[in-house]
């Protein structure tokens, strides 16, 4: 049950979103266990964000949730892949993105919980 949300402070053309979309769709199979299937993404462009004080370059802010566990290595390789998706499709340098992993021991769906 994985969910990435994506924050940006520039526009996300709907053709880059949705290039994005099924490229973290592959990708998220990095993490054990985890596969599109079961994968929820959200996006927001034109946020307003601040790195180191300033709003003047394309910045990321991206959440991983998950249900249950997974290791450093993979969100090592994670991050990795999701700092290249974002430079790829919306010019966005690495080293301007943030990637936050939070790790859920309850999980709702379908009207009860994992």
């Amino acid at each position: 049950m994985p969910y990435i949300s994506t924050k940006t402070n520039i526009a996300i053309p709907k053709e880059k979103e949705i290039k994005i979309k099924e490229r973290l769709g592959k990708a998220i199979s990095i993490l054990p266990g985890k596969s599109e299937n079961w994968l929820m993404l959200s996006f927001e462009g034109d946020s307003s964000l601040y790195f180191q004080g300033k709003s003047d370059k394309p910045i990321a802010f991206v959440e991983v949730k998950l249900f249950g566990k997974s290791g450093g290595e993979a969100y090592d390789k994670l991050t990795s892949e999701i700092s290249k998706i974002l430079k790829e499709e919306l010019s966005i340098d690495p080293g301007q993105i943030y990637v936050k992993y939070e790790e859920v021991s309850y999980w709702g769906f379908n009207g009860s919980n994992f």
